[in-house]
């Protein structure tokens, strides 16, 4: 398995690859609720959803983490932009970053509609499904993750 093979196990996206492309792991292994929800959102909005960022092995997940430590310079500093294995949302399945801001903006004015909400002020591309937002509205955005509380588990 050549090196690009593994890292797209693992979930790293090849691009262009939208909510559609099921031989993908990073969307294969979305939560099927998830998946679902957005599939009939971008055929109602007849925009491409494409997915920059979708489901992540822990191995993967903190190959970014260190990444942005590097980045950024400190955990801390990091951890407003990528979660650790054990907390992120892309481990479980339960989170996808959408481009292009066409879709994204699409998705700010009707997503609730479809229970997607966008969770963190700072990611725009962030998106998860929060079902009771189709009758109450997406919940308020935390600053970023590190305001979370599902990160301080």
């Amino acid at each position: 398995m050549s090196t690009s093979e593994q890292a797209r196990a693992h979930g790293a996206v090849p691009a262009p690859v939208t909510v559609f492309d099921d031989d993908v792991p990073a969307v294969a292994n979305l939560d099927p609720a998830l998946r679902g929800a957005l599939r009939r959102a971008a055929k109602e909005a007849g925009i491409e959803f494409v997915v920059n960022g979708g489901w992540r092995s822990p191995e993967y997940q903190e190959r970014l983490r260190r990444e942005a430590v590097a980045k950024y310079g400190s955990e801390q500093e990091a951890a407003r932009w990528v979660a650790t294995p054990a907390t992120s949302a892309h481990v479980s399945g339960d989170a996808v970053d959408i481009g292009p801001a066409e879709a994204r903006r699409w998705l700010s004015e009707h997503g609730a509609g479809y229970g997607l909400c966008q969770i963190y002020r700072n990611e725009p591309w962030h998106y998860e499904l929060r079902p009771e937002a189709v009758e109450n509205g997406c919940p308020p955005m935390y600053p970023d993750p590190s305001h979370d509380p599902r990160m301080r588990r």
